[in-house]
Parts: C-alpha cells; structure tokens; sequence
C-alpha cells in the first residue's frame, strides 16, 4: 500500500510542480493559429498550447506559464496508468519507452514547412520523430510519427498513434459522425463527461460505414455553426482507426488518434521504419463551420486528386436498370442525359462477365471482360455513343474483389484473403470475397484491371470504383505466419502502392471512391480519389441529414448527390422533383434513374436545375461553405450557403425538413456575406407562378446577415406540382 501511495504522490507533484524547461521553443504558426512546442533537448517533447495565433509575447510567457504542458507523444512504460500514443515491446521483453529529445530538423518540401522533432529512447537505440506540417495559406496543421528500429533484432509495435492532443477540462462538446449502410454520416453531439469516449473502426477496407476518423470539439458549451471555439482533428488513413478521448482529473480531456492496434501489432524489423497516417488538426474562432471551411479550403487544395477541377454533371446507370445493362439501353440513356444537359453517363454493374456471366451478383467479379451477348459492341460501341451525344463516358469496377463463382478464383485462390484450417467466409451474393493486397501479385492484378481499361480505352473519362465488402476472416495466405497481424495494416499499403501506381499512369481520369455506399468517404483515400459516394441512399430528405454531417469535413465538390427517382427506391418515399434536384444541387449534382421514367413535366424541372446548377457549379464546388440551420436541431427546416472566397456570389440552400398544420419555423439569417455590399436575389429552378416577393430586389449584406429573406412554406406551382416539400435555392449576387 505504502508503494502505491508513494507512486501516485509523485504522479501529483510532477503535475503541480512541473519542470518548465528553457531551451527551444518551436512556434508553428498558420494564417490564424499557433501551436507551440517545447523541443528541449534532453527532455521529453512537450505541447504548450494549441489554439488562435499568438504573438511572439505571448510565446514567451509559454516557457514559464504553458496553459498544456503535457508530452506531445506520451511513450507507455512509466507510470503506465496514463494513456500514451506509443506501446513497444523491446527485443529483451522490457515494454518500457523513455523518450527524450536529440534534435530539431526543418525543411520545405513542396512549398510547405515540415517541422521534426527527433527523440529517442534513453536506453534502446529506439528513435522516434514526431513531423509537423504546415502549408502555407491554410489553417491545418499536419502531425505524423516515424518511429525507426535501429536495433539487430524486431521490436513489436503494440499501439502507435499519429497524434495526440491535451484539450483543456471545461463545458467542452465533442461532434462526431456514426451510421450504418444506407444511412451514413449521422451527426452526434454530446458534452465531454468524465471516462473514456472511444470512435474505432474494423471493417479492414471500408472505414466510413458505420464511423467516420474525424471529430470536432466545441470549446465554449453546446456547439454553434458560426460562432465559438473549435478544435478540428481528421486522420487522413483509409484502413482501421481508433480516436478516442480520456478524461481524467488532470484537468484535461486526452485526445488520442492512429491506427486501431487491435489485433495488429506491428512486427518492426531492424533498420525499419514504421510510418504512421497523418492527422490533421485545425483550429477557429468560427464555430463548427469555421472548422469545416478550413478542412475544406486545405482538401480541395492538398489532398483531393483534382480538387482545382470543376466536377461534371453525370447519370449513373445503376438505380435506372441495376444489372440489365444492354446497348440499346446505355445508348438511350446517353442520349437522353445528353438532351436534359448532362456531361458524362456512367455505366454501372452488370457489364463484364465470360465464363460466368454478371447477371446476378454472385458471379464474375475479377473477370473484367465485356459480356458480348450485352454490349456486342464492346466497350468501343458505347464511346462513339457518347461521342454522338457529346458526352463523356464513365464505368463502374471493383477490382478489388472477386467471387468464388468467377475465372479468377478458380485459377488463383491463393490471392483471396483467408485463414489457414477455415472454410472461406463470403459476402454480398454469398460468394463475394476481398482480394490480398498485401500480395504484391494482387496489387499487378487491380493495377491491370484499370491500366488495360484505361490504355485499350483511352477515352474513359470516369470509373466508379466500388469495394463492397468487409475482411470477414482474419488471414492471408501471402504473408508469413509470425506476420499474420500485419494483414489490416499491409493491405492499405498496397492499395496505397497501387493506387499511386495508377495515378501516376492516368492522373486525368476521374475515380470516384464507392463502398456499399459511403464506406469510403475518407482523406486518406482521396489524394488518389475525385470523390465519394455519399450513400447508396438517394432518398432526398434523409440526404439532408447525411450531407450535412458529411460537409463538417468534406467539400461539396467531392461528394455526389444525385437526383433519383420517386417513389425512392430505399425507402418508397414520394418526394417531388424540385426537392429532390435542390437537395442534390448542394454537392456535386448528378442523377440516379432511368430519364425515360420521367414525365414531361418532371423532366422539365430536371432540366432547368442542370442548366441552373451550371451557373452556381463553382460556387458549390469552390465556395466556403456556412451552415445556417441544422435538419439535427427539428426545427422544420434546414439551410446552408455557399460564398465565394471575394464573398461577391453566393447561393443560398433551404429545406423543409416536415410539415404541419399552423406550422412555424424560424427565419434563417444569412452568414458570409459581405456587410458593406448590396446584393441582388434571384430564384434557381423555380416552379412557382409568381416570383418571390423578394425576387431581383437589392439587400445590403448587413441586411441579408442580421435578418434572413421571409421563406413561404409551400409553393404557389402549377396543379399537380405542389405538396407537402418545399425547398428554395437563391443566388445571391453582389450589384457592382
């Protein structure tokens, strides 16, 4: 008893009593933000504070009052009750790490500043370097860890984080995303309690299913859009992941995010270095979109493939005739995106198969060879349709997957992922299984799946590459025995290998990334990626709520929103046209239906919001994004806006979320928007009879932020358009 008294007494007064070191102080400073670090040498690196951009002052009062003072990267070992972000076990067994610091190296390296801070064990040559990144011009600082065995023997890799950050105790709130299949990107918001609050994924390829590795904290109570403390973390990794935060009685609510270690200890060889994913962190004074803008503006910039690209309006074949495709079928659906205004058609699943042919799913994935009893044309017949039309053409894959039932399996079974002694485990159609990437054959495999489409089919403007199943069994039969955990981890390096592979092959084609949905909607994907499915949900309503918690981290131009058809094909709701197109034109606008569906009048607006979308389509897709009203917050209605970086164009979003008798709803007060300039407002894909009372009239910014338009609840539209939806889309344009 006395040994343990004796233990925690020296825990508190190397709490109450720190050693406030001297030496070198690193200010990493952005446009708007600081993060100060104490890289003493001889000491552990330690985070001083992280927040608005300070003055070099006020840095200076750091080194004798740090508001953190905490280890930047906690090592486990001593005093092991406290969480850490490093865990290794040494060759001799001993599974404590002491770090302290050797050194500070700094380079620019593609225009951004790259800060490390080199530290190594006092006993084992175990060296550890702690890299900060900071771009120019945008408020995200980059931080990742590089830890190095320079030992004769392996070192286990028992946790290893990217980052972690010491968030002061207060009326903190942490906002996060969970969800299923068909209902993705939920938004959850609760206040930080006491005990440990954890967010982790296992899926092994899709990690945006059920969770998303993204958080904000909201530092000031209940969070707020517009206004209000903010701390964003995003963990740019497309494989499992683990975030979580400890709250102690220190006074500090420990935020740790990296890799997920379960059933993955790494097995470091000597003269290997283990490389962990980015985190990325931001700070505002703007609220939750002030987050979200800077996420945005530093995406688009630094880690979306092609984010400076406008993305083109597009119908995909997959909701319209699911499985029967045909060429009689694709060349009327070309023609008529063609005719409605569209830009790009894209041919989904059903398309390939020899041997086995893809007319259910349980058959022919990895045998990527055109049906000729479907396309007897080939691949070749249907871009000279698109050509006719004067369209581009697109397709949709998955490579990496196969089906027991297919040419591929029979021939190489040993490329499956699978456990030694098990029978195989299988998914969609009960017989779809996931492909090894930790295989370097597997990797030439998913590679010439796409180089020889892309090389024998030049023209191929877009693929859909979709990945629609988990790892259901734990094994692989390419790598070693004593390497078997390596497998969640290696098949992310390989696909990252590929990827790179291809990209640096076909760097104009558009890829969108598609996982039963939105599993994939993550930035560690996206630097070889243009997009994200959103969800294979395209019910407009419940689109609302999975948008809005997708646009906390991700960019309109990167996640598509299709107009689909009614009723809906997910949940058999009858939505109208105009909902449906207004809902879709707030991300990257496309359409999921077969056009010759739609009557005369529905086609109509369709059309008119394709044309209308082509006005404001670098608005959305560049603007800076504030979100007005929340679906969250059941107040009848939803709204957001987009503005342009000079804040002279603007377009504005409204939803009603339901309908009642005598129902009231708020007025939505517009943000971003410049207070000293007059602006002019006109309706996009209007049905009314009449325009808005409001419709060509002049409003000062002042005006339009402190007060909102007056938004009637339902429409004065033609017989048989009105019913119990009502949406608006309004440009709002400066008067020069």
């Amino acid at each position: 008893m006395k040994k343990i008294f004796l233990i925690v007494s020296i825990a508190l007064t190397a709490l109450i009593f720190p050693n406030f070191s001297m030496g070198e102080l690193l200010n990493l400073s952005t446009p708007k933000t600081s993060l100060v670090l104490d890289a003493s040498v001889g000491e552990p690196l330690k985070i001083l504070y992280y927040g608005d951009k300070i003055k070099e002052a006020d840095v200076d009062n750091l080194k004798v009052s740090p508001l953190l003072n905490h280890q930047a990267y906690p090592a486990y070992g001593i005093y092991p009750q406290n969480e850490a972000a490093l865990s290794l076990t040494h060759a001799d067994g001993n599974r404590t790490t002491v770090l302290e610091v050797t050194g500070v190296e700094k380079e620019v390296k593609d225009g951004a500043e790259i800060t490390t801070v080199k530290m190594k064990d006092k006993f084992y040559p175990v060296e550890v370097k702690v890299n900060y990144r900071v771009r120019p011009g945008y408020d995200v600082i980059e931080t990742w860890v590089d830890i190095v065995n320079n030992k004769e023997n392996n070192i286990t890799l028992n946790r290893f984080m990217s980052g972690y950050l010491p968030i002061r105790y207060g009326d903190v709130w942490l906002s996060s995303l969970y969800g299923n299949w068909g209902n993705e990107t939920r938004l959850t918001q609760e206040p930080l309690t006491h005990g440990v609050k954890m967010i982790k994924n296992k899926d092994g390829v899709r990690n945006a299913q059920t969770s998303h590795p993204e958080v904000m904290f909201s530092l000031d109570g209940q969070p707020r859009e517009n206004e209000g403390r903010v701390i964003g973390a995003a963990l740019c990794y497309p494989g499992n992941y683990k975030l979580f935060i400890d709250t102690d009685a220190s006074n500090h609510h420990h935020f740790f995010a990296g890799i997920n270690e379960e059933n993955s200890e790494y097995h470091l060889k000597a003269g290997e270095t283990f490389t962990t994913p980015e985190l990325a962190l931001t700070y505002s004074e703007e609220g939750l979109s002030g987050a979200s803008r800077n996420f945005h503006k530093w995406g688009r910039d630094n880690r979306l493939h092609a984010g400076d690209k406008e993305r083109k309006i597009l119908l995909n074949s997959w909701e319209g005739v699911y499985l029967k495709v045909n060429e009689d079928v694709m060349a009327g659906m070309m023609e008529d995106i063609a005719k409605m205004g569209g830009e790009l058609f894209v041919m989904d699943d059903g398309w390939f198969g020899d041997k086995y042919k893809r007319n259910v799913d349980n058959s022919s994935l990895g045998d990527w060879i055109v049906d000729t009893n479907k396309l007897p044309n080939g691949i070749g017949g249907l871009l000279k349709e698109a050509k006719k039309n004067g369209i581009s053409f697109g397709i949709w894959i998955e490579p990496e997957m196969a089906n027991t039932i297919s040419e591929l399996y029979e021939k190489h079974p040993e490329y499956i992922v699978k456990a030694d002694n098990r029978d195989i485990a299988t998914g969609r159609g009960g017989t779809q299984i996931v492909l090894d990437m930790s295989n370097p054959a597997v990797q030439d495999i998913v590679f010439e799946v796409v180089d020889t489409l892309l090389t024998s089919y030049p023209e191929i403007d877009y693929i859909k590459w979709d990945a629609n199943a988990p790892i259901m069994e734990h094994g692989s039969q390419y790598l070693s025995k004593d390497n078997q955990s390596h497998l969640f981890i290696d098949y992310h390096k390989g696909l990252t290998k590929t990827l790179e592979r291809i990209r640096a092959a076909h760097p104009e084609v558009t890829i969108q990334a598609c996982a039963s949905g939105g599993g994939r909607a993550s930035w560690g994907l996206l630097p070889w990626f243009d997009e994200f499915w959103t969800s294979d949900n395209t019910d407009a309503l419940q689109r609302i709520y999975m948008q809005w918690g997708t646009s906390y981290f991700y960019p309109a131009i990167a996640m598509a929103s299709h107009i689909s058809a009614s009723p809906n094909h997910q949940t058999s709701r009858r939505i109208p046209i105009k909902f449906r197109a207004d809902v879709a034109m707030s991300g990257r606008l496309g359409l999921e239906m077969q056009p010759k569906d739609m009557n005369e009048s529905d086609r109509a607006v369709c059309e008119q919001a394709i044309a209308d979308y082509k006005k404001i389509r670098p608005i959305v897709q560049f603007g800076d994004l504030y979100r007005l009203q929340s679906p969250y917050d059941k107040k009848g209605v939803a709204s957001l806006m987009y503005v342009t970086p000079d804040k002279d164009d603007a377009v504005f979003f409204w939803w009603k979320t339901e309908t009642f008798v005598n129902q009231q709803v708020p007025r939505i007060p517009m943000a971003g928007l410049n207070p000293d300039k007059i602006y002019r407002i006109t309706e996009l894909n209007r049905i009314d009879r009449t325009p808005l009372p409001f419709e060509g009239k002049e409003y000062s910014g002042k005006f339009l932020i402190s007060n909102g338009l007056e938004i009637p609840l339902t429409h004065n539209a033609p017989a048989g358009q009105n019913s119990d939806f009502a949406s608006r889309v309004l440009r709002v344009t400066e008067v020069k």
